[in-house]
C-alpha cells in the first residue's frame, strides 16, 4: 500500500505519520528548501507562520474539544506540541522552532515515510494522492489543481466578514425581516438611530487596521469586497447608502424606518451562526470586537470568526469535494488542510487525520462514513461540503454543532458547551472504535 502526500505542513505531516503507522508506504513531497512560499522561512516541517498558539484546551471550548477528538483519532502532532509547550494560561502554545524540529524528526525518522524535497508540478491520479499544500498554493501545482476542479473552483479572496453566534444576539433589539416584506424573513436586522450610527461611524473610521503580511503582496481591493472601514472613510453617509441602508425596513420597536441598519445572514442551515453582511474588514481583531459590539443587538456578540483580509487559496469544497475528502470527478485525488476550508492550525491537522483514515479505507477496499455530525470534526467536514453560495473557510466553533432539545434547554452557556463536548467525545470514540479492522 503506497500513498503520495504533497505538502509537509500540519495536515500533510499528520496524515503521513498516521498512514505510516498503519503500515502504508508514504512518499511525502515538500518543496522547501528548493522553493519557499512568500510566507515560509524555515526548512522544517509543520512551520507555524503567524501565532504560536494552538488555542484553548478546555473541554468545553471548541478548540479544546477539537484537540480531544484529534487525540482519539491518533494525532502525532499534539504529542509533539506537548514536548514544545510554553506557558500560555489555558491555551496550548508552543516554541514554534522546537515544535517544527520535533515534527520534522518524527517524519524523517519513520521507516515508512520517504521524504522528497522537491516541487510538485503535476498530479498523478494512478494511485491515491493527498494534496495538503496549504493556503498559499501557487504556480504549476495550483494550475494542476485548477485543471481538475475548473478555474472557478480554486478561489482567492481579499476580505471576509465576521461571524457571530445566534444565541449571543440581543433579541430585544434584533428583528427578523426582509426588505419590503418580500419572501421569508431571511435576515436578522440591527437598527440604528441617528445618534447610535454617528458614534459607530466615528469609531469605525478611527479604528486601527491590521498590517498586511508580506506574503499578501499588493492586494487589489475590489468594490465587491471593499473593507467596511475603507468605505466608511469615504463619507459619513457612504455606508448608510450601502451595506447599512435601511430602506424597505421598519423597526418594530418604533414603527419607523431605522436611520441605518446592519443585516445578518444565516451562515448555516441550523441558523446558529450569522454573517455580518457587507462587513468585510481589515481591522485588528480587538478593534472588531470593540467597534462591531456598538451595533445594536451585538453588544454581547460572540465572534466565532473575525474578518480578515489576506491572500488565500482554497477549493470551492461544497462544489467539488466529497465528505470522504476526494474530488467528486477525480476519486484518487484527496485534499486536506486549509486549502479545503478548514481554517486554523489544529483544524488543518485534524483534516489531515480524517483524510488519512479515508485513504486507508480506500486502500483496503472499503467505504468509511465521515465522523458523526455531533463531533467537531464531523461538523467542520459537513460545513465545507454542504452547498453554500457564499462559502468561506471555517474554524472550530460551538455554533456549527447540531443542537438537541435537551441541550438547548440548558440555560448556562458553559454548561451547554460542556454537554455538547461530552456528546461529541462519545460520538467520536464510537466512530474510532467502529473504524478498527
Amino acid at each position: 500500500m503506497q500513498v503520495t502526500i504533497i505538502g509537509a505542513g500540519l495536515a500533510g505531516c499528520e496524515a503521513a505519520l498516521w498512514l505510516a503507522g498503519a503500515g502504508v508506504q508514504v512518499d511525502l513531497y515538500e518543496q522547501k528548501p528548493v522553493r519557499f512560499s512568500p510566507a515560509h522561512k524555515s526548512e522544517g516541517f509543520a512551520e507555524l507562520i503567524c501565532s504560536n498558539s494552538l488555542k484553548a484546551e478546555r473541554p468545553d471550548s471548541a478548540s479544546g474539544l477539537l484537540k480531544l477528538e484529534m487525540r482519539a483519532l491518533g494525532s502525532s502532532l499534539l504529542p509533539a506540541a506537548d514536548t514544545a509547550r510554553v506557558a500560555a494560561g489555558g491555551a496550548l502554545a508552543v516554541d514554534r522552532d522546537q515544535f517544527s524540529r520535533e515534527v520534522t524528526r518524527l517524519v524523517e525518522s519513520h521507516p515508512n515515510i520517504t521524504v522528497h524535497r522537491q516541487e510538485v508540478t503535476a498530479l498523478d491520479e494512478s494511485a491515491p494522492v493527498l494534496v495538503a499544500s496549504g493556503p498559499l498554493t501557487e504556480g504549476p501545482l495550483a494550475a494542476a489543481i485548477a485543471a481538475l476542479t475548473g478555474d472557478r473552483r480554486l478561489s482567492f479572496y481579499d476580505a471576509v466578514a465576521p461571524i457571530v453566534t445566534a444565541e449571543s444576539l440581543d433579541c430585544e433589539k434584533v428583528f427578523a425581516a426582509s426588505r419590503y416584506g418580500r419572501g421569508e424573513a431571511d435576515y436578522l436586522n440591527c437598527p440604528f438611530n441617528k445618534e447610535e450610527y454617528e458614534a459607530f461611524h466615528a469609531a469605525l473610521v478611527a479604528a486601527e487596521r491590521a498590517p498586511l503580511h508580506d506574503f499578501d503582496g499588493g492586494l487589489t481591493v475590489y468594490e465587491g469586497c471593499m473593507p467596511i472601514e475603507v468605505m466608511a472613510a469615504r463619507g459619513a453617509d457612504t455606508i448608510r447608502f450601502g451595506p447599512l441602508r435601511p430602506v424597505g425596513l421598519r423597526d418594530p420597536r418604533t414603527g419607523h424606518r431605522p436611520w441605518a441598519n446592519v443585516q445578518l445572514r444565516a451562515e448555516n442551515a441550523a441558523r446558529t451562526l450569522y454573517n455580518l453582511v457587507g462587513f468585510q474588514t481589515n481591522l485588528k481583531w480587538g478593534e472588531q470586537k470593540r467597534v462591531f459590539s456598538m451595533i445594536p443587538g451585538l453588544e454581547h456578540a460572540e465572534f466565532v470568526r473575525y474578518g480578515v483580509m489576506h491572500r488565500n487559496t482554497f477549493l470551492d469544497s461544497p462544489q467539488v469535494l466529497t465528505e470522504q475528502q476526494f474530488l467528486k470527478d477525480h476519486p484518487n485525488v484527496f485534499f486536506a488542510g486549509q486549502i479545503t476550508g478548514f481554517e486554523g492550525y489544529m483544524e488543518s491537522a485534524a483534516s489531515g487525520l480524517l483524510a488519512a483514515r479515508q485513504i486507508l479505507a480506500r486502500l483496503q477496499g472499503r467505504t468509511l462514513p465521515p465522523p458523526p455530525a455531533e463531533t467537531m470534526c464531523g461538523a467542520l467536514l459537513r460545513y465545507i461540503t454542504t452547498p453554500n453560495k457564499d462559502f468561506q473557510p471555517m474554524g472550530a466553533n460551538m455554533g456549527i454543532l447540531p443542537r438537541t432539545p435537551d441541550i438547548d434547554a440548558i440555560r448556562d452557556k458553559r454548561e451547554r458547551y460542556a454537554a455538547l463536548s461530552q456528546a461529541a467525545q462519545r460520538a467520536m470514540n464510537e466512530w474510532v472504535e467502529e473504524d478498527k479492522p
